[in-house]
């Protein structure tokens, strides 16, 4: 999806890495767009995120898959990246706690919520696995 050649993606790929916050936008089933603060792990190829179960993002997408996920820009409008794609909610997914790339990234954030790993895998238990089909970067 991201062509490391091109500077744009491999800018966008770094950040991807290393940004806490990627918003994700599904809809509902009236047809309203909803956007989410989420906290996400890039693999290279999907993001995976966590939510609490009876989220209205979990019900958007188990009814509709189509999805948007965007970084925040720079404040200028540059430093953009924006991905469309189709979100799956994935039961079977570990746990956030034994995922070690999540919890390396998240740990601290966690704890922040006054939250111990294991407490805030069960609150934020259900897996949304994210396959985007066009990116945009600039």
């Amino acid at each position: 999806m991201l062509d490391p050649s091109q500077e744009a993606h491999a800018h966008a790929d770094r950040r991807l890495r290393s940004e806490q916050v990627a918003w994700l936008t599904t809809v509902r089933a009236d047809g309203q767009p909803q956007s989410t603060p989420v906290w996400f792990l890039w693999d290279g190829r999907t993001f995976l995120l966590y939510s609490q179960p009876g989220a209205q993002k979990v019900r958007n997408v188990t009814a509709n898959p189509k999805v948007s996920l965007h970084l925040g820009d720079d404040g200028a409008g540059d430093d953009v990246v924006t991905f469309e794609g189709t979100a799956t909610v994935e039961p079977g997914t570990p746990r956030a706690d034994r995922v070690e790339e999540y919890l390396a990234k998240y740990q601290t954030a966690i704890e922040a919520l006054g939250y111990e790993p294991g407490p805030f895998a069960r609150t934020y238990s259900m897996a949304i696995r994210v396959r985007p089909t066009r990116v945009r970067a600039w």
